[in-house]
């Protein structure tokens, strides 16, 4: 049971989490040694540290290379990397369980004895995270403690969570903290945690030392933007990777920010285009000294930037003449879950479907967008779909900001709009065929055809109906067919010719 309760794509070694950033060799030297440092302290007052930083300071970087560090000297207890795109981990609902099965999985007695937990309480997954932390980590940690022959120190003892701020809801946030406060740092544990996040109202509040948050005297905090200037790293992670001259001038216009070089890097890097020219590319998009007035504003005009060289390429195809880039983007964006607030819905070839168009049209609409976006397939214990995911959440933000992204921008009704006109036209035809062909069976000679058809107005009918209820337009289901009834439920009543008739008036409607 266990088992088909964790979130496998949170492991720091996942494969849903192919090509994770990392810091490369001779970056982020200082602080990296100053983790390692406290992780390595065992006996260290204060066994929770919290790194908080901007959007794109490296936060993520910085913990794939810890975990990594950890396990390669054999400490790592276990790691959970959250991600708003991902509904398996974007909440906390899988957190616990994949702490026990990771910690488990370094003692054998420790995971007969989470077994037995779960065996003596099966309903457990559906309890309080902190009754979930107490039952499945604490109280089966402490038994192993008991034991005569337990070395605590030979326990892998580092536990990282990188991207608080990626679970959904503060209040879902402050929970989990407060959960490892009572359960974790409240208890003689061997365990030193590391919790990275960008600096939001749960773990900001908890570390304030003016109102005297609950955890401020009991982790250490490295604000990670203010403690160290990244300038010379980014310096040497685009000079390493480029070798360009103008370095200087992306260094400035990165302020900091390790997405904006990285983004810079992978859009320089994809193989359809010349390296040089697109580096030329992105030195004339730099912004001129002077012309930052807000954060993110280099960054914003590299999305701009590239978004508006792939709508160009898009459109310039003489079959997608017509379309909308921006807006099939968009609406590909809110349906794989990566807009705010929202989960996914449908598969990426699903949704092709849906939208009319043809097979792999998602491959083509993101062709000249490698730098910033990657089809993942992703899995869990009921289905393997394939989605589009961004290497930064700073880039879903950006199109969900009108004041970031402007003439770029899609607002997400109209998104919803489009889908369901899209919807009902493919429903109405589908529908008309099928009452033709009905209507038309003898005259045809082909008795089969409407039952061949019949599969493809359920699928729609369904689709519909799922989309409609979602959107809270009950009220226009009226317009579907009435479903047949059963084989053994039909009555033998003929329908008179008119009937028929008003029903293909009504779908034309």
């Amino acid at each position: 049971m266990l088992l088909e309760n964790i979130a496998p794509n949170a492991f720091y070694n996942s494969a849903a989490r192919f090509d994770p950033p990392k810091c490369d060799e001779d970056t982020r030297v200082e602080v990296i040694s100053e983790i390692m440092d406290w992780i390595g302290d065992r006996e260290g007052f204060q066994r929770l540290l919290c790194m908080t930083g901007a959007a794109g300071a490296g936060k993520s970087a910085l913990q794939q290379t810890i975990a990594e560090r950890c396990a390669d000297s054999g400490i790592l207890g276990c790691a959970i990397f959250f991600s708003s795109q991902d509904p398996t981990r974007n909440d906390l609902s899988r957190i616990v369980p994949t702490i026990a099965f990771q910690l488990g999985q370094h003692d054998p007695t420790l995971q007969d004895y989470i077994r037995k937990a779960i065996e003596k309480d099966p309903p457990i997954f559906t309890r309080t995270i902190r009754t979930q932390m107490d039952t499945l980590v604490v109280r089966p940690f402490k038994q192993l403690q008991a034991n005569a022959g337990f070395d605590p120190d030979s326990f892998p003892h580092a536990v990282l969570i990188d991207g608080l701020d990626e679970c959904t809801g503060e209040e879902r946030q402050e929970e989990l903290l407060s959960t490892i406060k009572h359960c974790l740092l409240n208890n003689d544990l061997p365990f030193r945690i590391f919790i990275a996040s960008r600096p939001e109202w749960a773990i900001r509040s908890a570390l304030n030392s003016e109102t005297e948050g609950y955890l401020h005297p009991l982790a250490y905090h490295i604000r990670l933007s203010d403690k160290y200037d990244a300038t010379d790293d980014i310096r040497r992670y685009l000079w390493w990777r480029l070798q360009a001259e103008d370095i200087e001038k992306l260094v400035w216009a990165a302020s900091g920010q390790f997405v904006y070089a990285a983004t810079v890097v992978k859009y320089v890097s994809e193989r359809r285009s010349s390296p040089v020219d697109r580096l030329q590319t992105v030195v004339d998009w730099t912004p001129k000294e002077g012309q930052l007035a807000r954060p993110f504003e280099a960054l914003d005009v590299l999305y701009a930037s590239i978004l508006s060289a792939a709508k160009e390429s898009y459109e310039a195809v003489d079959t997608h003449r017509g379309r909308n880039f921006l807006l099939l983007l968009r609406a590909h964006h809110i349906n794989s879950g990566n807009a705010s607030g929202v989960c996914a819905k449908w598969d990426a070839h699903t949704f092709d479907e849906i939208l009319n168009l043809e097979r792999n049209a998602h491959e083509v609409l993101v062709s000249d967008l490698h730098s910033l976006v990657i089809l993942h397939q992703d899995s869990d214990f009921w289905r393997t779909c394939i989605n589009m995911h961004f290497y930064h959440r700073s880039f879903s933000e950006f199109l969900d900001s009108v004041t970031r992204s402007k003439n770029l921008f899609i607002p997400a009704i109209q998104v919803k709009v489009y889908v369901s006109e899209t919807i009902m036209q493919e429903f109405n035809r589908f529908s008309l065929e099928l009452i033709l062909v009905q209507l038309h069976t003898n005259e045809l000679n082909e008795p089969g055809l409407a039952d061949a058809l019949k599969p493809y107005y359920d699928k729609w009918r369904k689709l519909v109906k799922t989309h409609f209820v979602e959107n809270g337009w009950e009220s226009h289901l009226s317009i579907l067919l009435p479903e047949e009834p059963d084989e053994g439920e039909r009555e033998e009543v003929q329908e008179p010719q008119e009937e028929s008739d008003s029903s293909v008036h009504e779908v034309l409607r």
